[in-house]
């Protein structure tokens, strides 16, 4: 039914939603939002495999998808370790952003790294050196 390309945008689009926890329901109330013409009923039976939509549909599908998905709260990052010093929110909800380790160079696309040195023993009490404690 249709070609390994629709059949691979479906897939994808099933899993997407999958993944991100939205329903059908979801889909299809930001799917009509944004234009598109199909029911709800149309629209689950093509994520089922059982009928074919046109192009302009996939993609109005998909972009209602990926608008839903865009509505997400970002995932958890890893703190790390001066982010707290830092004043950053370590459960990633400042409005600072946390801090990016590598930083793409967009004139190039080389990598930057952002290297602090560390604090001497002496500057932190807390960091003795081998004969400490």
């Amino acid at each position: 039914m249709g070609s390994t390309g629709e059949e691979d945008e479906r897939l994808l689009l099933a899993e997407a939603l999958n993944q991100a926890g939205y329903t059908v329901g979801d889909l299809w109330l930001k799917f009509f939002a944004i234009g598109g013409s199909v029911g709800e009923y149309e629209v689950e039976a093509y994520l089922s495999g059982l009928i074919l939509l046109p192009p302009l549909q996939r993609d109005l599908l998909a972009h209602a998808a990926n608008e839903l998905i865009n509505e997400l709260p970002p995932p958890l990052r890893a703190p790390y370790s001066d982010d707290s010093e830092n004043g950053l929110d370590v459960e990633g909800s400042n409005s600072g952003g946390s801090r990016e380790p590598y930083a793409d160079d967009q004139r190039d696309g080389t990598r930057t790294v952002d290297i602090q040195r560390p604090q001497s023993a002496e500057a932190d009490p807390e960091q003795e050196g081998p004969g400490g404690r």
